[in-house]
């Protein structure tokens, strides 16, 4: 069963029963009470142990008075100028509990020890890089099955990819001849000047040549000329590789979001990183 969106006024909510969670994605000025509302109702209906969210630092007063605590933060998020923080609310003791504390820890102190500076990396011989189009969001979606058994977002699906590429998200792929081996998204809020750099996936036999690395170096440079000012990324917390990848890429670590995503088969701890393009 996939996740049904709602629109709250000018404002946008996510909620399933996979990530057994509500996710306010975007949170418009002027709707902080009747989001908090319609959270209450959602809640009322299904009994999801976790609400997260986005929001201006200046929105957040509301939901840190309803029970709501912060676990990450972006700087110059919004516009480039307002800080974004990411807000939680645990609704049962075992949703909060950090299962994997010892292993996100471990993964964190790996990355931040080969924090670099983005020195460009090149493809191997014979591979070629450039956006993807709708042509090819059937092996696009093949990838993703390949590489995740579950994931927050219906990417397994042909169509749905047709129309995030058709609405605010730019894929880039990675070709070896005829073949597609690694495959990642810029999901973009052209309104906020941000993106989310995001849906890395790497073919097992393809893994080890640095593609994900080059895939974050074209979008960064995509990115930039399209006007986006920040860029940032919500990680598997235990994945050494995409921890490992942003912070040689010079992304700053932001916080950890516990127990937030249900990813490649269970609910894991998530990391926050970004980068001001400008």
């Amino acid at each position: 069963m996939g996740d049904t969106i709602t629109q709250v006024g000018r404002s946008t909510l996510q909620h399933g029963p996979e990530n057994d969670r509500i996710y306010v994605m975007k949170l418009a000025e002027g709707d902080a009470a009747p989001v908090l509302s319609a959270i209450r109702d959602i809640l009322d209906a299904h009994h999801y142990s976790k609400v997260f969210m986005k929001v201006r630092a200046s929105l957040a007063d509301a939901f840190l008075r309803d029970g709501f605590e912060q676990e990450a933060e972006i700087p110059r998020f919004f516009g480039g100028e307002e800080t974004c923080l990411f807000l939680s609310k645990f609704l049962t003791d075992d949703r909060r509990l950090n299962k994997d504390r010892w292993e996100t820890a471990q993964v964190l102190s790996a990355a931040q020890a080969k924090k670099g500076v983005g020195e460009p990396v090149s493809l191997p011989d014979g591979y070629v890089c450039r956006e993807a189009g709708t042509q090819d969001s059937e092996e696009m979606a093949a990838l993703y099955r390949e590489v995740f058994a579950s994931y927050p977002f219906p990417i397994h699906d042909p169509g749905y990819i047709v129309e995030t590429m058709e609405t605010h998200v730019a894929y880039w792929g990675v070709w070896q001849g005829d073949v597609l081996a690694a495959l990642a998204s810029s999901e973009i809020d052209r309104e906020d000047a941000y993106a989310e750099m995001t849906d890395f996936a790497t073919h097992p036999e393809y893994r080890g040549q640095g593609l994900a690395l080059y895939l974050l170096q074209e979008m960064e440079r995509a990115m930039a000329d399209r006007g986006i000012r920040t860029v940032f990324t919500i990680a598997r917390a235990v994945s050494y590789g995409m921890n490992i990848t942003f912070s040689k890429q010079g992304y700053t670590y932001g916080g950890t979001l516990v127990q937030n995503t249900h990813i490649s088969g269970s609910i894991e701890n998530m990391n926050v990183w970004y980068k001001h393009l400008t």
